[in-house]
């Protein structure tokens, strides 16, 4: 498989991660970048996502890392939720194998679509630090478990998912609730990852070049984060979100946005230009 990385592959896909860490760290969505990159080279849709999620947990890790060392998160406080979401990350890479997928498939483009609009109309959201709605305990057990098997189920929209429900349910300010975040898609991304590797579904030579931009890149985004705080995060969690519906609804013609979206294309072609 060496063989197969020439050094203008090398430089592409490490570049890839870089883009990808950096934006993943600050809003998510990271796999909109490398996932199309990693089928374009020739591996099967299985080998994609394995090796996809190898490089996307380094990139969340040096996120979290850089977050810890600058004092926004503090993981001896949040062992629990790290443990849940694990279990519920595991949990959801065994049910795919044995459950069809494609309700996620249809409800997700909607359920993203409300995470854009909610930040783009809630212009105050996340600027400082709002009254907690519920306890961390009851926040692992729903939405550590419950975001973590998303995950390891399907994946597109999680980072956005995991920072909703910490401005919205625990009161975090955007960068604290990024940084609380990557800790959470770290651990759901690792949990996912090991059954990949137990499946040697794995390009290891492949994740380990994007690994590397992933951890560059990731430094990066959660120094940018921090820096600039809701500025940059919720601009970039809408746009990410809407990039990830357009993406989804693209790869799926039967879904009832692309049909919509279809119909008014036609219907706009034909009073123009009839």
């Amino acid at each position: 498989m060496m063989d197969f990385l020439t050094p203008e592959l090398i430089a592409l896909m490490f570049a890839a991660g870089v883009l990808a860490g950096f934006v993943d760290a600050i809003a998510g969505g990271g796999g909109l970048i490398t996932l199309p990159i990693l089928l374009s080279v020739g591996l099967s849709p299985v080998q994609a996502i394995a090796t996809n999620k190898l490089q996307g947990s380094f990139g969340t890790f040096a996120a979290t890392v850089n977050f810890v060392r600058k004092g926004h998160l503090d993981i001896r406080d949040w062992i629990f939720p790290i443990v849940m979401t694990f279990i519920g990350a595991a949990s959801g890479v065994l049910v795919l194998r044995s459950v069809d997928n494609t309700f996620l498939v249809n409800a997700i483009p909607f359920l993203l679509i409300a995470v854009a609009l909610y930040f783009l109309f809630q212009r105050k959201l996340g600027e400082e630090d709002r009254h907690q709605r519920i306890n961390r305990s009851v926040f692992a057990l729903i939405f550590g478990a419950g975001i973590g098997f998303y995950d390891g189920f399907f994946g597109p929209g999680a980072g956005s998912f995991y920072t909703l429900a910490f401005v919205s349910l625990l009161g975090f300010n955007m960068i604290r609730a990024t940084a609380h975040t990557k800790m959470l898609n770290f651990t759901s991304n690792f949990a996912s990852l090991l059954f990949f590797i137990l499946g040697d579904s794995l390009i290891w030579s492949v994740g380990l070049v994007m690994a590397a931009g992933q951890i560059f890149g990731g430094y990066l985004g959660s120094n940018m984060t921090m820096r600039h705080g809701t500025k940059i995060v919720r601009p970039l969690l809408v746009i990410v979100s809407i990039l990830m519906t357009v993406k989804l609804i693209h790869a799926n013609p039967d879904h009832i946005l692309r049909q919509l979206f279809d119909a008014a294309v036609l219907s706009f072609s034909t009073v123009f230009f009839s």
